[in-house]
């Protein structure tokens, strides 16, 4: 939880960049990706991150921009990615000009529940945080090459004239 705009500006901040290394590492091709036959696209997943931002931010009153969720992902990699960069400025502005530290504490309806906007906040963080591992799978099921986010990618290691970590 946040008890400052500051605080989770800045964790949104280093979430959305490291979102978009997982989201630039996809390519179109490797949107179509699933772990198994029923499962979800690597698109749908990358979408689902994009439009979940408006989805549970406009619920506290924010008009962050937004998408249908029910709808189609693009069929890009580049355009997702842009997408859900613009998407994810459009909240920290949202957030910068509209709320104050003590708008953390309001609470409004969240899926039938009351939460604080704080929670909110840091729900949606883990949220995008889920997917976003979900995607690494994809992505290294697709061949490609996984960022690290928290530390080096198996992929990195040798760049760094390390051996991988096992």
């Amino acid at each position: 939880m946040f008890n400052t705009i500051e605080e989770f500006l800045t964790d949104w901040t280093m979430e959305t960049e490291s979102t978009l290394k997982i989201l630039s590492a996809l390519t179109d091709e490797a949107l179509k990706r699933k772990v198994y036959d029923e499962g979800r696209t690597a698109g749908f997943l990358a979408w689902h991150i994009v439009t979940s931002i408006g989805e549970m931010m406009n619920r506290t009153g924010l008009s962050v921009k937004s998408f249908d969720e029910e709808s189609e992902p693009p069929a890009s990699a580049k355009e997702i990615a842009e997408t859900y960069k613009a998407v994810s400025d459009s909240l920290k502005e949202e957030i910068k000009t509209k709320w104050t530290d003590e708008t953390l504490k309001a609470e409004v309806e969240m899926y039938g529940e009351k939460w604080a906007n704080t929670i909110t906040l840091a729900i949606l963080i883990r949220h995008e945080i889920h997917h976003r591992a979900q995607l690494t799978v994809l992505i290294r099921q697709a061949g490609l090459k996984v960022p690290g986010v928290y530390g080096p990618a198996k992929e990195e290691w040798a760049t760094m004239g390390m051996p991988p970590v096992k």
